[in-house]
């Protein structure tokens, strides 16, 4: 059985490297005029990027440390943008959280984890003994630290109105949303995303699916290409259409906590974009660490570009998808090959000896991963050039060891820059670059692309989704026994 596993899991990698390698030796070399729909086109790369975790919780849910150590953490690690979005408790303020028996109970809050502690109006004292402050500017509320020295740190500003909905969910169908007042306090939503997604669409918010692995169980596949096969089809085909109809919903969750559920999360962004970026639909990816304990701050995240760091220019970053997503982990077997590969055959002695690693760590554990060192940045993305006349795309980049660019979910290229018309017989809808350095991973929105051939979008059948079926008996249960006020006893017997 385990050679049986092996063989299969070389395919796989053998697939993907002769898609990929084979793909770069036989470049097309044909004149293609390509429309290229850069996301960052209106970006000024003289704007700052601020660094930026969209999902986070706390003990207001079902999180191990309390709103103020998690602050201090990130804040620690240099964050700039921070979002508690515990279960069905919405962030209104960083100095006080308003908790809900319900959920509290209903989550399974284990011993040591039931303390509350916000943050002090007008201030207070760090757990290191440093200063803090709390101040309303520009329509949001930010946190900093004062040193011994009277110096002071970076303005970290608070995402408003963040929540994770669907909080008892029996299968993980969970949506994050952001900058309008929705979810609180509301439970049950089993399978269904579209009645989060639909609300905050009506309000003007910004919503995301998180870990879809979770939910479609892609997570328990081991090998890349068993996962979202066409035994997915329902759950890809349930996604596209709640993207079509809701525009508010940017796109979904490709690399969070360690990877080990988001690992074939990439795959499914592949799949959705190259079936909706023939109609014009970009599908955003962000990266965050989901993180319940401090331990596990600063894995996923996101770099946002943006004149300056308050609420409005951070909903239109989101918005326009203005903005990279980043890890410091990578769980993907496949993708680790293929990368570790490139840098010991292609890199200087410090990439290939990274890439003589992964390997030698790959061989006596197949599922092992690429932890990158928390004290080394990842690469920076200082510019992306895109000259649709000439049909390239050059990225400016620090830190890199490996840039490979993608599209019909293969690697077609790898290096700074990208001419399209070199590739002209393996490029589809769209085209991506993923950044690979010994400080992480970086991942670029897509590029759509139109041309003359190019891939048309196919209609599939308007099928209802009946997939809330499943939860109408639990949902409708934990709903009624979420009305009752004994939740409240429970909770203040508890605490």
């Amino acid at each position: 059985m385990r050679k049986t596993k092996k063989l299969i899991a070389i395919l796989c990698v053998v697939a993907i490297l002769s898609g990929a390698f084979g793909t770069i030796g036989f470049a097309a070399n044909s004149d293609v005029d390509y429309k290229i729909t850069n996301p960052y086109a209106n970006v000024d790369w003289s704007w700052n990027q601020y660094k930026a975790d969209l999902h986070t919780h706390t003990t207001a849910s079902d999180g191990d440390d309390t709103l103020k150590a998690m602050l201090e953490t990130n804040y620690d690690y240099g964050f700039d943008i921070y979002a508690v979005s515990d279960h069905g408790t919405t962030s209104y303020s960083w100095t006080y959280q308003d908790v809900i028996p319900a959920i509290q109970v209903f989550l399974g809050i284990k011993d040591g984890t039931r303390e509350l502690t916000a943050l002090q109006e007008g201030g207070g004292l760090t757990f290191d003994g440093d200063k803090y402050d709390v101040i309303t500017e520009n329509g949001g509320d930010y946190y900093y630290q004062t040193y011994e020295d009277g110096t002071q740190g970076q303005k970290m500003l608070r995402v408003p109105y963040a929540i994770e909905n669907n909080p008892t969910s029996l299968n993980n169908a969970h949506v994050n949303s952001w900058f309008v007042d929705y979810g609180h306090g509301i439970v049950g939503g089993t399978s269904d995303y579209e009645t989060p997604i639909k609300a905050v669409d009506e309000l003007g918010g910004l919503s995301v699916i998180n870990h879809p692995g979770e939910y479609t169980n892609a997570r328990d596949e081991e090998y890349t290409c068993d996962a979202y096969d066409e035994s997915y089809s329902y759950y890809i085909d349930k996604f596209e259409s709640l993207l079509l109809k809701y525009p508010s919903c940017i796109g979904i969750d490709i690399n969070s906590k360690g990877d080990s559920r988001t690992r074939f999360d990439r795959k499914l962004w592949d799949i959705m974009l190259m079936d909706l970026a023939p109609q014009g639909r970009n599908v955003t990816a962000i990266a965050t660490s989901d993180a319940h304990r401090t331990t596990a701050a600063y894995t996923g995240y996101t770099m946002m570009i943006m004149p300056e760091n308050t609420v409005d220019s951070l909903y239109n970053c989101m918005k326009a998808g203005e903005f990279f997503a980043a890890s410091k982990y990578i769980g993907n077997n496949e993708e680790l090959n293929e990368i570790a590969m490139y840098l010991v055959g292609n890199g200087d002695d410090k990439a290939a000896a990274i890439g003589e690693d992964i390997l030698a760590r790959q061989a006596e554990d197949y599922n092992a991963k690429y932890e990158a060192p928390l004290d080394v940045e990842a690469p920076t993305i200082n510019e992306i050039t895109v000259d649709d006349d000439a049909d390239t795309i050059k990225l400016d980049v620090d830190g890199d060891l490996c840039i490979r660019w993608i599209s019909n979910g293969k690697t077609i290229a790898y290096g700074d820059e990208i001419d399209l018309d070199d590739y002209s017989s393996d490029i589809g809808a769209y085209v991506r670059a993923e950044v690979f350095g010994e400080g992480g991973i970086v991942y670029t929105q897509a590029m759509l692309l139109e041309y003359e051939g190019a891939p048309e979008y196919e209609n599939k059948d308007d099928a209802s989704d009946f997939g809330w079926l499943a939860g109408i008996v639990p949902d409708t249960i934990v709903k009624f026994l979420a009305s009752l006020s004994i939740f409240k006893y429970i909770w203040d017997f508890i605490k």
